[in-house]
């Protein structure tokens, strides 16, 4: 199921997207949907992972002084 929605775009990127619609051909309602979608499972994967990271910090899920010097270590002697 689709549904209609109105939105103001700036001048040029109108002309990019009439560009890149006739380029591709596809409607410029195809592309401006793909590119909604893709930005919203984007965000809500930043979103869902940041408060994955606050559950775990609230748990006192961190790693200790001893795991992080030996993660360095490993970078800095495999960056030698």
């Amino acid at each position: 199921m689709s549904s209609t929605m109105t939105i103001r775009l700036d001048d040029g990127i109108k002309k990019r997207l009439d560009v890149l619609a006739e380029a591709t051909h596809r409607t410029k309602s195809f592309l401006a949907a793909e590119a909604i979608q893709n930005y919203v499972e984007l965000n809500e994967w930043q979103i869902q992972e940041i408060l994955a990271a606050i559950e775990e910090a609230d748990r006192g899920e961190f790693a200790s002084d001893e795991e992080v010097n030996s993660v360095f270590n490993k970078w800095i002697k495999n960056g030698s």
